[in-house]
């Protein structure tokens, strides 16, 4: 796989020319930024992609702020760490804006990630209705430790009404939830994007989050999906790198304060 290519076709189809995050959201695309613009308290709204430089950065960073002040839902600047000035996050902060955690983008072809079966007593079950999604919710909660109301709310309102573009799947032990992944389909383009996979403590380092890897970019071949992106966490990146992924970039979330 060529990084160059495939971190090129990452900025044009999922970030200048992304469609919006919902189907009540909305795509503001300028030739500084592309920006999505979410709806309602649980809508996700950010900058996604920006061709600045030091004469423009600090206007284009301003009128972001005030969106973000105004936004119902999650807001937050995607800066990609080959965004130019070179200096973009020093200007995001100065503006009053917070970094979160470096995130790996992650990239695979989908035909080339190995289909894994989960260990020994446990099976995976595609999650398509309500009770499903309250387990997602109940295993994200245990995994990462923290409310996960508001992922769940997302979920059953894209199964409810984006369906295809949306699949959600649990890594079941007998009745009980132990971790919880999902994928959104990008119609018009190459990608799947792969999302969750939080595993509670008692399973993980068992093959888990691998068997969910393996199933997802299955069920996206079958759809014909070419590449697979992740942006993953440190704890996450190595084993997508055993089975085929490689980073083509790093991201980080810039948000405001509180």
């Amino acid at each position: 796989m060529q990084i160059d290519t495939v971190r090129a076709a990452v900025d044009t189809q999922l970030r200048r020319e992304v469609g919006p995050s919902s189907d009540s959201g909305a795509v503001e695309r300028t030739a500084r930024y592309t920006r999505q613009i979410g709806s309602g308290p649980l809508g996700w709204s950010g900058v996604v992609w920006s061709d600045l430089d030091e004469t423009t950065a600090d206007g284009v960073i301003t009128a972001a702020v005030g969106w973000f002040r105004a936004a119902e839902g999650h807001a937050e600047w995607k800066l990609y760490h080959h965004d130019l000035p070179v200096d973009l996050p020093r200007r995001l902060a100065a503006a009053g804006l917070v970094a979160g955690p470096v995130e790996a983008v992650m990239v695979a072809e989908a035909n080339a990630v190995p289909d894994f079966a989960p260990p020994a007593g446990v099976r995976l079950v595609d999650v398509t209705d309500d009770a499903g999604v309250d387990m997602v919710v109940h295993v994200e909660e245990a995994a990462f430790e923290e409310d996960s109301g508001t992922l769940g709310a997302r979920l059953r309102a894209g199964l409810a009404h984006s369906a295809r573009d949306l699949e959600v799947v649990l890594a079941m032990a007998g009745d009980e939830p132990v971790s919880a992944a999902r994928t959104d389909y990008r119609p018009g383009t190459d990608f799947a994007g792969l999302y969750g996979g939080g595993t509670v403590q008692a399973w993980r380092g068992q093959g888990v989050y691998r068997s969910l890897v393996g199933y997802r970019a299955r069920k996206a071949r079958e759809r014909g999906v070419r590449y697979l992106q992740v942006d993953a966490l440190p704890t996450s990146r190595p084993v997508l790198e055993r089975v085929g992924f490689t980073c083509v970039a790093l991201t980080t979330p810039y948000t405001l304060p509180g």
